[in-house]
């Protein structure tokens, strides 16, 4: 998702629970090998933080946000609180499932359930970008092509 986001250039925001006390999430996404338009440090499990509003007001989003693609870790509870509070701000919300993760396959499973049901577009990191894409005439259509028919890498996310 992230490369994808790369090719494509859109805007990324990383938010990282607690990195001081919890550490770095997950050291194998490789963060600094792509462009992040922000980095917010946070402990609200919520990634709208004030700095990510903030960003989302002045400089992301100038047009207006009509829709965002959200995934991470703990779908149960921070892309869970997340989504619910995009959606109360009649944001499409799109969860790209097959980029989240919990401790257990349960919680993910059962949060991936009650996103849809309250209104999140849950989909496939695939779909997101062919989506973006819109047609195969679009320039990146064979990076993207290429990028999604590699094998990805396992990060151990998936319990």
């Amino acid at each position: 998702m992230l490369s994808g986001c790369s090719i494509l250039s859109v805007p990324v925001v990383v938010t990282e629970q607690y990195p001081k006390g919890l550490g770095v999430t997950v050291a194998e996404l490789d963060l600094e090998s792509i462009p992040i338009a922000l980095k917010v440090e946070k402990t609200q499990f919520n990634m709208v933080t004030p700095a990510v509003e903030e960003a989302m007001i002045s400089t992301l989003c100038k047009d207006g946000l009509s829709s965002v693609v959200i995934c991470g870790i703990e779908t149960h509870v921070c892309v869970e609180q997340t989504a619910i509070d995009l959606l109360a701000r009649g944001i499409s919300v799109h969860v790209a499932a097959d980029c989240c993760t919990s401790r257990t396959n349960q919680d993910r499973n059962l949060a991936l359930q009650r996103l849809s049901k309250i209104g999140c577009h849950v989909t496939t990191c695939e779909t997101v970008l062919f989506k973006l894409l819109g047609d195969k005439q679009h320039a990146k259509f064979q990076e993207i092509s290429k990028l999604v028919r590699e094998p990805c890498k396992d990060v151990g996310l998936f319990v």
